[in-house]
């Protein structure tokens, strides 16, 4: 899915603006977890920087790192100065001396490439350190409302969602990237949470977070125009989503 990991810095001001940010309830879950300071994090795939700001903005010293240099500027403009920023795929990270308590990642881990994915995590963690991903997808609650936009789009898209990276189905107890951690020998004590999330926002303001959605920014600019013409015709005035946070936390193993 290379095209749409590298489509969001077109609208780097949109999805600052339209995509929602992390609960409390996150930090306090992850913490939890950790069960031990968290005095240094590393962030993968930091986008505009709403996972980072719940992070840094309680205490831990944080290195967010963005492949994209429109969503990194972006990020500048609303993170603490004590964030350190660096423009870099997770890819190209190195630890250069320096492990991390924590190595998270806020809805972009799938973007991230599999191949060695898990070793160059624990690379970046210390020992005993956590591991942290979350995320999920924006639905429409009404599942009434949900069928018409469903029916609008389906002439230019099949679907907006990202399957699971490694085809697990989305019935599974336990889901991506759990499944991968399980099997990993970096990695112990893997744990899958839900933090339920209900919004509520004018039509505009989902049509704006679709237009962030990277399904629609891959979409030829007429037909993107048109499929949210459509959507925008079977849309109440204001709409409930459902936002639910799927997190997964692993422990680093002091050896594979």
């Amino acid at each position: 899915m290379p095209d749409r990991a590298l489509s969001f810095g077109a609208m780097a001001e949109a999805y600052e603006r339209f995509r929602p940010g992390y609960p409390v309830e996150l930090f306090d879950l992850v913490m939890e977890y950790a069960a031990r300071p968290v005095p240094t994090a590393l962030e993968i795939g930091a986008g505009t920087g709403k996972a980072t700001r719940l992070f840094a903005g309680r205490g831990v010293s944080v290195t967010a790192t963005e492949p994209d240099a429109a969503m990194l500027a972006e990020l500048r403009e609303h993170v603490p100065a004590s964030v350190r920023t660096v423009r870099a795929t997770f890819e190209a990270l190195r630890p250069d001396g320096q492990r991390y308590a924590m190595v998270y990642a806020a809805a972009a881990l799938h973007w991230t490439d599999p191949e060695g994915r898990w070793a160059r995590v624990a690379s970046l963690l210390e020992p005993g350190g956590v591991f942290a991903s979350f995320g999920g997808p924006v639905r429409l609650a009404d599942p009434e409302v949900e069928e018409l936009v469903r029916a609008a789009r389906a002439p230019f898209l099949e679907s907006d969602e990202i399957p699971s990276p490694d085809g697990t189905p989305p019935g599974s107890a336990m889901q991506w990237p759990g499944t991968e951690l399980r099997r990993s020998p970096w990695f112990s004590g893997v744990r899958q949470a839900v933090i339920d999330r209900r919004l509520t926002m004018s039509s505009d303001d989902y049509i704006g977070y679709l237009s962030t959605v990277s399904a629609y920014l891959i979409l030829p600019a007429v037909a993107r125009e048109r499929v949210f013409r459509q959507i925008t015709r079977v849309l109440p005035a204001r709409v409930e989503i459902a936002a639910d946070l799927t997190v997964h936390l692993a422990r680093r193993r002091s050896e594979p």
